[in-house]
Formats: structure tokens, C-alpha cells, sequence
């Protein structure tokens, strides 16, 4: 599987096969990141009301969107286009000070024989059974700005929880996002041992397979795309 970081909380998975899934598209002239110009089979959105998380019509192609609070209004899951997305309603931060805060979902899928979960824009403290949802998670595309997002202790306390053998960072600071208003990585990776945890990709796209997976929970900033 290759996995390319947009930016934000967007990224292209394609299998092996070929299947080409889009998570959570934003607004490229509000956020400052480059304009998605892959074609998806498959995109997944956390919410349907917020322009950094919701912009499915912005990615090329004749697509499949599953709004993921689709798939908790369903009972948990819900198929797109042949793939199984289960997902668990959150909040987004209750004292949001640019907008009233929004129902959101955090939601996960398998490819290539990995569990992927990505976070969405959850703000809120993490309840039990939203931990739990996490378990078996091989691949977390994980929050890691906090300030508008759950507190970054609360997100170490989740990967110390379910253990996914590789956490990528997402949503966090960047010199290309325009609010200003995240943490720089830095920040994140004050929570993990920089020499022992943690790798860097040097660029926006990596492939990984099941059997490269690290044997225990391990780190990797990205780039993003240009």
C-alpha cells in the first residue's frame, strides 16, 4: 500500500490492487495546502459541515463519499463502494472560537490486510468505549496539533492504549498551513523518545506492507505534498 499525505487531515491510500481511497479532502485556498489533483475510487469524510474536513467534491475522479457519520447513524458501519468503514461518533472541541462545534466520527478500514484508523477532527476527551474502538488498529493516522483538536495527552494516552505498530502524524502546524492556530510537530514528538520512536519519511508518500509494519508502536512525520 502507498500512503500520501495532502496535508491536514487528507490522504490517498492505494492498495495493491489499485484501490484509491481519499480520507477527510479540505479547502485548498483556506488551509494554504496544494489542490488534491489524484483521481479516488473512495473518499471518506469525518463531518459534513466543515470545509477542512469535508471537501469530497474537490478530489478528482468519479468517486464513492461516505460521510463516516453515515456509518454511525447505520450502527457503526457502513460500505463504500465495496470497502467496510466502521466508525465512532465524537465532538468536536466544545469551545470552539471560530464556529459552533460539530458532531464528528472517527473512523477505520482495512487494506492490504492492515487496520487503518484515522481520528477525523475529534476534540473531546476520549470515553472508554472510544478507545476500545481503537484496538487492533495497525496504522493511526493519529491528531497532533492539538489546541482545536483532543489534547495531545489524551492522544499519547490512546496510543499507549491500542499500541498500532506505526503512528503517522497528521493535522498539525506546518509552514504551508495558513491559520497559524496548531502545534508544530515538535510539540507531538516531545511525547515519544525522538531517538528510539521515531522516523522521518523525507517526502509525502511511503509504501508499507503488513510485513514491514514495526514490530512495536513507532512514529513517522511525513512531508506534505506540493
Amino acid at each position: 500500500m502507498r500512503i500520501k499525505w495532502y496535508g491536514q487531515a487528507a490522504f490517498l491510500l492505494t492498495s495493491d490492487s489499485g484501490l484509491r481511497v481519499v480520507t477527510d479532502p479540505y479547502t485548498p485556498e483556506n488551509l494554504g495546502y496544494a489542490p488534491m489533483r489524484d483521481e479516488a475510487d473512495i473518499v471518506l469524510t469525518s463531518s459534513d459541515d466543515d470545509d477542512a474536513h469535508c471537501r469530497h467534491d474537490l478530489v478528482p475522479g468519479d468517486h464513492s463519499w461516505l460521510n463516516t457519520l453515515d456509518a454511525v447513524r447505520a450502527g457503526g458501519s457502513a460500505n463504500a463502494a465495496g470497502l467496510t468503514v466502521r466508525a465512532i461518533e465524537a465532538t468536536e472541541i466544545e469551545d470552539h472560537p471560530l464556529h459552533e462545534p460539530g458532531a464528528n466520527a472517527m473512523y477505520r478500514f482495512e487494506l492490504d490486510g492492515m487496520q487503518i484508523a484515522h481520528m477525523g477532527d475529534v476534540g473531546n476527551d476520549l470515553n472508554d468505549k472510544q478507545v476500545a474502538f481503537f484496538e487492533g488498529t495497525d496504522i493511526l493516522l493519529t491528531l497532533a496539533g492539538g489546541v482545536f483538536t483532543t489534547r495531545l495527552d489524551e492522544v499519547k494516552r490512546l496510543i499507549d492504549a491500542c499500541q498500532p505498530k506505526l503512528v503517522i502524524p497528521m493535522h498539525f502546524r506546518t509552514l504551508t498551513y495558513k491559520p497559524r492556530n496548531l502545534h508544530w510537530i515538535e510539540t507531538f514528538l516531545s511525547y515519544f523518545d525522538e531517538e528510539k520512536d521515531v522516523d522521518f519519511a523525507f517526502g509525502h508518500e511511503i509504501d508499507i506492507t503488513k510485513e514491514t509494519l514495526p514490530e512495536r508502536t513507532r512514529v513517522l512525520v511525513m512531508d506534505y505534498a506540493r
